[in-house]
């Protein structure tokens, strides 16, 4: 009666729309674990108050999505370097004395579902084009740059949003170009990467042909949903390889369930059709 269930949390507001405790249920029940994994809707106001309280109520840990990965990376009394990075945080993990260790594995799932979905790819084939420059940009350019990618051409429909994050980078194997030149600078890409909201359902598609895309490129959307996005689409039409986004969200849990919970899940195609239905 003395062993303590793991119980971890995924915090944010809004949260209920969350793929994340089907993922992590169906991985508990793969594995026989008596353990929790449960959505909390925090305020930002009142999320340092309740990420403190969490390891004493027994809890192993978190995911934080929007609003709270910057945040949660300054609560935390420990940062990996790759969180540092890319300035914020999507997995806690909380020691005996109650510590907070922040960590982000947001590229981590970007890059495996990248090789998970296409055998022949690598990081270091060619330039990558990284459309967008929000979070999830930040933690792609990373993960790229960390595989050894030979360059990251970013563009982003505010150019100043890009200028910055490549001048906050520092590494000059980032090239920021206009927008309206994405199309024309495609022709050298090796790997094409949608980042923004453009494609998902209620939002307007990518402006992009894809014309001058070589057609061996590789091309991968974030969003997924829809699965097939516009964009995804049209690299089908062309006879590109291409891969969904839906393999990042189950690919970056991976790590955070394996420290939680003492074991590796595995991805099924089960699990594919339970997080779509």
């Amino acid at each position: 009666m003395s062993h303590k269930l793991p119980v971890v949390a995924v915090i944010g507001s809004p949260i209920a729309h969350s793929k994340s405790p089907k993922m992590h249920g169906y991985w508990l029940a793969q594995n026989n674990i008596a353990g929790h994994y449960v959505p909390l809707d925090v305020a930002p106001d009142d999320f340092e108050t309740v990420l403190r309280t969490l390891p004493k109520m027994g809890f192993v840990g978190a995911n934080v999505t929007i609003p709270h990965k910057e945040a949660a990376l300054k609560i935390a009394d420990h940062v990996t370097d790759r969180a540092a990075k890319i300035g914020a945080a999507n997995t806690l993990f909380f020691d005996a004395e109650g510590k907070i260790h922040a960590d982000n594995t947001d590229g981590h799932g970007f890059i495996e579902n990248l090789r998970a979905g296409c055998s022949t790819w690598a990081p270091t084939d060619g330039p990558t084009m990284v459309l967008g420059a929000g979070g999830a940009s930040r933690a792609i350019i990373v993960a790229l740059l960390e595989q050894g990618a030979p360059q990251v051409i970013l563009a982003n429909r505010t150019r100043a949003r890009a200028d910055d994050l490549a001048a906050e980078f520092g590494d000059d194997r980032i090239r920021v170009i206009d927008w309206a030149a994405a199309d024309d600078a495609m022709i050298d890409v090796k790997t094409l990467v949608n980042t923004t909201s453009m494609g998902m359902v209620g939002h307007d598609p990518l402006p992009f042909d894809l014309a001058c895309l070589p057609m061996d490129a590789l091309v991968t959307d974030i969003v997924y949903a829809p699965l097939i996005t516009p964009l995804l689409h049209r690299a089908q039409d062309r006879g590109n390889p291409w891969v969904d986004g839906l393999g990042m969200l189950i690919y970056q849990g991976i790590p955070g369930f394996t420290k939680w919970f003492g074991a590796t899940p595995t991805v099924t195609t089960e699990l594919r059709d339970m997080l779509l239905s």
